[in-house]
């Protein structure tokens, strides 16, 4: 493979809250730039404090919200930029909605023992499902469902950021949508 600018593509991380979603996005980010691949992280704690002042996450606004990281990111992709969806968009659906928009598109699972997310729970998700303050946490009160065939599977109450990062960087180089080699430039 050249190393030349590839086409854009789009990388959906998804996992329950707590899984280490958003650790393995900011290690994988750093290796794609240093590989000279810019990206931009749609986050969905993020995006979703932009779209709305007091989420519900309910099933309703889900599906707007979904619907529309999908649409971003599409554009995004459309127009020549890399995307990395750090969000844990607990219905499949969801994320098929994006891989059917975006051709080239792939989808990590952040997969962790919901009792390690409990543990970990550094935003309090968990507690406020257990206090019965949220009624909609994946994984408690709200179904999680995983991908049934992910093209990465990361353990990340086994495997570090950095190690996880790189297995999903070797997919891209395998895949050649990312130069195989790292070129430090951003």
């Amino acid at each position: 493979m050249k190393d030349e600018v590839q086409p854009a593509f789009a990388i959906w991380l998804t996992g329950r809250p707590a899984s280490g979603k958003s650790t393995v996005t900011a290690a994988l980010a750093g290796q794609l730039r240093q590989r000279g691949v810019p990206v931009t992280v749609l986050e969905s704690d993020r995006l979703r404090a932009a779209f709305s002042d007091s989420p519900r996450y309910d099933e309703r606004e889900r599906e707007l919200f979904y619907t529309s990281l999908a649409f971003i990111g599409r554009e995004l992709v459309e127009h020549g930029i890399s995307v990395v969806f750090d969000a844990t968009a607990n219905r499949r659906a969801y994320r098929s909605r994006a891989r059917d928009q975006i051709a080239r598109f792939i989808e990590v699972f952040v997969d962790c023992p919901l009792e390690v997310c409990v543990e970990r729970d550094p935003k309090g998700i968990y507690r406020k499902g257990m206090e019965g303050s949220a009624t909609t946490v994946p994984g408690l009160q709200t179904d999680y469902e995983p991908p049934i065939h992910p093209e990465v599977h990361v353990l990340s109450d086994r495997e570090d950021p950095e190690s996880a990062a790189r297995k999903i960087v070797d997919f891209l180089v395998g895949s050649e949508w990312v130069p195989s080699r790292k070129l430090y430039r951003v």
